[in-house]
């Protein structure tokens, strides 16, 4: 299981969950962060940093927000590094 990163980072784009990660797993994917899963450890360091409640634990995110799983598992980290 890894965190996501869902919609309500979109515009707010605030620099604590990065701060607070210990692996560097969050990019910047132009509209909001995403979580590299294969990178994740499932600290969970980065979720309660959030100052919009963006981000759940992959089990936990919100039906409507399901999509940026599968956006996170579809990024091409390397083109964002």
């Amino acid at each position: 299981m890894t965190y996501v990163i869902t919609e309500p980072c979109i515009g707010t784009k605030d620099q604590s969950c990065v701060e607070v990660c210990p692996v560097d797993c969050i990019y910047d994917g132009g509209e909001k962060f995403i979580i590299n899963p294969e990178e994740c450890i499932d600290c969970g360091a980065c979720e309660p940093e959030c100052p919009v409640e963006a981000i759940y634990p992959e089990d936990e995110v919100p039906e409507d927000q399901e999509k940026y799983i599968t956006e996170a598992e579809e990024t091409d980290f390397d083109a964002l590094r």
